[in-house]
Parts: structure tokens; C-alpha cells; sequence
């Protein structure tokens, strides 16, 4: 079998990418890392450095899952979050940078002294559970999930990164029956069913079930909405990311919900992508 160069393999790299990456160079570089180990630093010393075949090979497989656009988080199996590597299946989303915003909000709102009642809907990889975990070692976090395989995945971060999470398998509440918390936090699904923007791109190798929530993208909001006052104490907290022409309907919501001081709060790009609420007394 041919011999290649780590710089042949990500000038190869290079070619095959730049017509469906903004950073052809960097993901061939972390792909070739994936593949055989050989950071970007040990590149930049040894370039000419000798590949073997396996190596090689595994490596033009990652190159075609790329050229095809799916996320190099899907690919790696990993994704930092919150400085947190969160490690993610088939059954998770990828965590966005985005949804740091909705763990900033709920931060803010509690006290690092604070021994909260939490409730995370729809945990996924755990990812917003984790962060919070990570930053809130006195809260007591539950995370739920529809998704047995989700749940599986959230687990082993939980367990890899040392924190402490209970960790229930169900429909948003659904198990968490006589539960009162004083925050409840949820990332769920939001996009409009059969949205365009959504088809030819990177989403597509993301589990439908967590990504689309009807014709107007609210109905797992609707329903978190629906059971909001059994489950959140008085003055207690909640924080929902949404679409970023959402945050209307998402008022209405929480509003028709007995919930007041609701307050919008925009991501990084300065989209309304967070909406938070209390209980009143």
C-alpha cells in the first residue's frame, strides 16, 4: 500500500474540502489528528512525516463523511461545550455555542452558595446539566430524556466528568410526577417541521426528534408550557432557548402559563435565541 506524507494527506485534505468547508485547512489538519494522532504542532515540525496505511485510510473515510458536510463533531464523537468535552451518538444533538447563553442565564440567576432543586427537559448529551454541574456543584441536578440512547450517552459524560447528575428517562416531565424545582431549564426541539434551511445542511445527520417540534416549531414548548405549574416553585426560574423569531409566541406561552417577569435574552449574534420567566408568589 502507498505511503503518504501527514502534509500530502492534508493537502489532499485541502482539495477535497474547500469546496464545502469554510476551513478546509483546519478540518483536514483535526481530521488527520483523529485518524493517526499527529497534531497540529507535531505537522508543523515534521510535515514530511510518514503516514501508514491505516492510518491513511481512516483518514480519506473521515474525508468523505466531511465532503458530504456532516459536522466534524459528528464525525470526532465529540464537541466542547462550556470547556466541557462532551462527548455525543447518533441519538444527540451537537451542542451549539449558542445554547452557552442559556446556561449563562440560568447562572446568573442562582447563587454558586445556592442549594437549588434543578430539572434539566431533554438532556441529550447532558450538555447544559454538565455545564451547570460543572459551575454549581450545590444544585441538585435531574435531567430528563425521551431517548433511552441519549440518556446512555449523558451518563458516561456525567460519569467521565466527575459530576453528579440524576439522570430519569421520559417525556419532559412525565417523571418527574410531584416534583417541584427552582429552576427548570430546557433546550428543546424548535425548528419547523420540513424546514428548508434544515435539509441539505449539517442538521441532516442529527436525530430528527430532537431538532423538529411541528408545522410552527413550539409544540415541545407548548407542551413544557402546558405542565410549567406543577413542577416550578414560587419565584422559581425558567429558561428555554428557542428559535430567534420565536420569542413572541414563547411570551405568549410562558404568560398563558401564570409565569411574570419574562425577559428575552439575545446570543452572540444578537438574535433573541433565550427566554426566561418566574413563578410569581
Amino acid at each position: 500500500m502507498t505511503e503518504h506524507s501527514a502534509a500530502a494527506l492534508v493537502q489532499e485534505g485541502i482539495t477535497q474540502l474547500s469546496g464545502c468547508s469554510d476551513s478546509p485547512r483546519l478540518d483536514a489538519e483535526v481530521l488527520l489528528q483523529a485518524a493517526c494522532g499527529i497534531n497540529r504542532t507535531a505537522l508543523a515540525c515534521d510535515p514530511d512525516q510518514p503516514v501508514d496505511p491505516q492510518s491513511a485510510a481512516a483518514f480519506f473515510v473521515f474525508l468523505k463523511r466531511r465532503s458530504q458536510k456532516e459536522p466534524i463533531a459528528c464525525i470526532l464523537g465529540h464537541k466542547e461545550f462550556w470547556s466541557l468535552e462532551i462527548r455525543i451518538n447518533q441519538a444527540t444533538l451537537v451542542p451549539r455555542p449558542e445554547t452557552e447563553v442559556l446556561v449563562e442565564t440560568v447562572l446568573d440567576a442562582i447563587p454558586p452558595d445556592a442549594a437549588v432543586d434543578l430539572a434539566d427537559l431533554g438532556t441529550g448529551s447532558g450538555a447544559i446539566a454538565l455545564a451547570l454541574a460543572a459551575e454549581r456543584p450545590l444544585a441538585h441536578i435531574t435531567a430528563t430524556d425521551i431517548s433511552r440512547a441519549a440518556l446512555s450517552k449523558a451518563r458516561e459524560n456525567a460519569k467521565r466528568l466527575g459530576l453528579d447528575i440524576h439522570f430519569v428517562e421520559g417525556d419532559w416531565f412525565a417523571p418527574l410526577a410531584g416534583r417541584r424545582f427552582d429552576a427548570i431549564v430546557s433546550n428543546p426541539p424548535y425548528v419547523r417541521q420540513n424546514d428548508p434551511a434544515l435539509e441539505a445542511g449539517p442538521a441532516r445527520f442529527e436525530p430528527a426528534t430532537a431538532l423538529f417540534a411541528g408545522e410552527d416549531g413550539l409544540d415541545c414548548i407548548r407542551a413544557i408550557c402546558a405542565d410549567l405549574k406543577h413542577h416550578i416553585k414560587p419565584d422559581g426560574l425558567v429558561a428555554l432557548e428557542h428559535g430567534h423569531d420565536q420569542q413572541s409566541a414563547v411570551r405568549g406561552l410562558l404568560s398563558a402559563a401564570g409565569l411574570e417577569s419574562i425577559v428575552h435574552v439575545n446570543d452572540h449574534a444578537g438574535l433573541a435565541r433565550v427566554t426566561s420567566a418566574r413563578m410569581p408568589h
